[in-house]
């Protein structure tokens, strides 16, 4: 059997080793660079420049602990340097090309498009024509574009991590995971950030409080958060930059900026892939469609990732190459599941959560609701970082986390902890039980759990974290 991976992403990567292990002869084949987006224009490189926001952010808290230094200053050209030393080190370290080799892979890369023929056959823009008795489309996605007159005067995320300095004003219209994070950076590295949000709040994915919350710090640290702001008009090309004009109730209005970044979704790349030739069909959003095995609508061809439009993040585009490998090969014998998934974005401060919002929950679930704050709990204090809150919903019968909501400190490392709880249906009486260690911020969450066990007047239950109770200075 021959099995032919389109992509080398981390879905791609996946489902050539997985296909290879079970003894298939593979070939994976990729338009640009091997690794896809989340190696060379994902979570690698977008973590790198994160966390260059974040050493400058604490480089102002030096002298609050007795540290003198002079003030710092960003070389920008240095910090892209590090950042693509950064994705070569993680390309060395995690070795999945050399991996994939050994098992006999075939690789070509930078080839170009790669679209159908047949339902068998692919050719390749500067690559090889390739027959194979399974087919499994890893070809991620795309930044979604407008049809507005002068979107070609406008930038992707891609763009602005690629810039070759950093902007002295920047419009980012979304306010999604993406642009959040587009915003959170570059107003951290110096840039007079707009932040544009055609809907009546920012992150609209998130729960209600995360998305308030997540407004409020972005306005206190400087960015200009525009929510529910109309529908725009057209983008002009000024001597200075770019100018956004756009209207509401009637009325016109411009912001104007040195760069403006468009995040407006994500869609899927199946540009050039010439679906109809193979007789896949896509979903009326543009994703191809796939059942619970990841088959399309031609039985030998599977697709997996940012492609199908399910949870477009790199664990489940992995869990993704997997199952398609494995189905692709010994037929439909792994079929997806719900999953539990945490999500979370390297913002200032950082937001996650797991399972459902409040406004979810409630639909079906009689609910307790407890939030803790990052200002009560002791690691916050220490390490100068009290804004934020972890909100617990948990189901009042089944006494189990329904959904967790963080923003603060380490949220996305928090929300981890939460998954875990989530997934193994922990009961808030187990939860309490576990003495976490002090202090740190999963202290939060523990708070939290006091705080629903006190509601569920577990009165019985000697609770290991519940310091949610006043008086405990040592807190």
């Amino acid at each position: 059997m021959h099995v032919a991976v389109v992509g080398a992403g981390p879905a791609g990567v996946v489902a050539a080793s997985r296909s290879a292990e079970l003894g298939a002869q593979t070939t994976l084949v990729t338009r640009g660079a091997f690794g896809g987006m989340a190696a060379n224009d994902g979570p690698v490189p977008v973590r790198t420049l994160a966390h260059a926001a974040r050493l400058a952010r604490e480089s102002r808290q030096l002298g609050l602990y007795g540290i003198r230094v002079g003030e710092s200053k960003l070389d920008y050209p240095a910090l892209l340097a590090r950042v693509q030393e950064v994705v070569a080190q993680v390309r060395t370290h995690v070795k999945l090309r050399p991996s994939l080799e050994r098992a006999g892979v075939t690789i070509h890369e930078h080839a170009g498009t790669v679209r159908f023929v047949d339902a068998n056959a692919l050719v390749c823009e500067r690559g090889p024509r390739i027959e194979a008795d399974r087919v499994i489309l890893c070809s991620g996605g795309t930044s979604r574009r407008l049809s507005i007159p002068g979107f070609e005067h406008t930038g992707t995320h891609s763009d602005a991590w690629g810039l070759a300095a950093v902007p002295v004003s920047i419009l980012v219209v979304g306010a999604g995971a993406t642009g959040a994070q587009v915003a959170s950076v570059f107003n951290e590295l110096g840039s007079q950030v707009q932040l544009f949000e055609a809907g009546p709040r920012i992150l609209m994915t998130e729960d209600e409080d995360v998305s308030a919350g997540m407004a409020v710090a972005f306005r206190s640290a400087g960015i200009v958060v525009h929510e529910a702001f109309g529908s725009i008009d057209r983008f002009e090309k000024t001597a200075a930059g770019v100018r956004m004009l756009f209207s509401k109730d009637g009325e016109t209005s411009a912001a104007e900026a040195d760069v403006v970044v468009v995040a407006v979704g994500w869609q899927a790349d199946t540009v050039g892939l010439n679906l109809a030739a193979a007789g896949v069909q896509t979903t009326p959003r543009g994703y191809v469609a796939v059942d619970t095995h990841l088959r399309t609508s031609v039985p030998h061809i599977f697709a997996a990732g940012d492609i199908t439009g399910r949870m477009m993040l790199v664990p489940h585009a992995i869990h993704d190459g997997y199952a398609a490998a494995t189905n692709a090969v010994r037929g439909p014998t792994f079929e997806l599941g719900d999953q539990t998934s945490p999500v979370g974005s390297f913002t200032d401060p950082e937001y996650a959560h797991v399972g459902l919002t409040e406004v979810q929950a409630r639909e079906g679930h009689d609910v307790i609701v407890a939030t803790a704050r990052y200002a009560d709990a002791a690691r916050p204090i220490i390490d100068g970082r009290t804004v934020g809150f972890c909100k617990l919903i948990v189901d009042r019968h089944t006494q189990t986390i329904l959904g967790c909501h963080i923003v603060g400190e380490r949220a996305v490392e928090l929300s981890q902890v939460a998954a875990v709880a989530v997934a193994s249906a922990a009961r808030i009486e187990t939860l309490a039980r576990i003495p976490l260690s002090f202090p740190t911020y999963t202290n939060v969450l523990g708070r939290a759990v006091a705080l629903v066990a006190r509601q569920l007047d577990e009165s019985g239950v000697w609770n290991a974290n519940d310091l949610a109770q006043p008086g405990l200075a040592w807190q």
